[in-house]
């Protein structure tokens, strides 16, 4: 009976959520007038997203350039940074780390202007690069939070006892404790990941050749249509094929997230 509740309020939560994303799938394949489905159930749509502008692959690939890229700058970034936070005592440590934090305080919008002129002065306005790593720097106190708690949460005697058998700092890291604060690392990169995936303020500021677009500003795009005409189920296929690869990331990690957050990474 007690159970009753909790299984009422999530399934509600559930659908909730999936309400929207399971709304777009079905729009997405169904018959609409001005759009290429017609008549008829099928993939009329996503044949229309294919070859919109540059196509769906260009756009999917640039993308997966910027998230992955992001994911590699926050992992490499964070990790060393929350290494040093938990195992090293250094004048201004709190401090410091108190200032990381308090970026989080910062709506970063109103740091795209400034970086768009330091991007333009060191060549990088305009390329995915220059934008995965204006997206690290968004990631990096919060990132940086969780793989210091990761790393506290490691038992000290697992770090001594590699160094008395003649590990150094380096290889220590890389062999006993990077695989001990694996959760938290799988929990750093997910939502790096789809905070680069889903992101759309940043790009439409940084980014101005339409060949260089990412997915989310290609599917916005698609609403400036002629005439006001908005081809609402290309729109909705575009949502679908951004939402899949978050869904399918979600899913498959879900279990190291959860143990990201819950347990400080500690392994078992």
């Amino acid at each position: 009976m007690l159970r009753t509740p909790k299984f009422v309020l999530t399934g509600g939560l559930a659908l909730l959520f999936l309400f929207p994303l399971a709304w777009a799938s079905v729009a997405s394949v169904s018959p609409q007038a001005g759009t290429r489905q017609i008549d008829g159930w099928g993939f009329g749509n996503y044949t229309t997203l294919a070859h919109y502008q540059a196509g769906i692959g260009q756009y999917l690939l640039n993308s997966a350039a910027v998230s992955l890229m992001t994911v590699a700058f926050t992992l490499a970034v964070s990790l060393l940074g929350g290494y040093a936070f938990a195992n090293f005592t250094f004048p201004g440590k709190n401090v410091l780390f108190l200032v990381t934090l308090a970026i989080l305080m910062v709506p970063y919008a109103t740091l795209l202007i400034p970086l768009y002129v330091l991007l333009n002065q060191i060549g990088l306005q305009n390329s995915l690069i220059g934008l995965s790593l204006v997206l690290t720097m968004f990631q990096l106190p919060f990132a940086t939070f969780l793989m210091r708690i990761s790393f506290e949460a490691v038992p000290k005697d697992l770090a001594e006892s590699a160094q008395v058998d003649g590990a150094g700092t380096f290889r220590t890291l890389w062999h006993v404790l990077v695989p001990a604060v694996k959760p938290g690392l799988i929990t750093v990169g997910l939502f790096a990941f789809l905070a680069a995936w889903n992101d759309f303020i940043t790009p439409l500021v940084l980014i101005s050749d339409s060949t260089k677009l990412p997915l989310p500003l290609a599917v916005a795009n698609m609403r400036q249509q002629v005439m006001g005409i908005v081809d609402y189920g290309a729109t909705e296929a575009g949502v679908v094929v951004l939402a899949l690869p978050c869904i399918v990331l979600f899913l498959a990690l879900q279990r190291h997230y959860v143990r990201g957050f819950m347990s400080g990474a500690l392994k078992g």
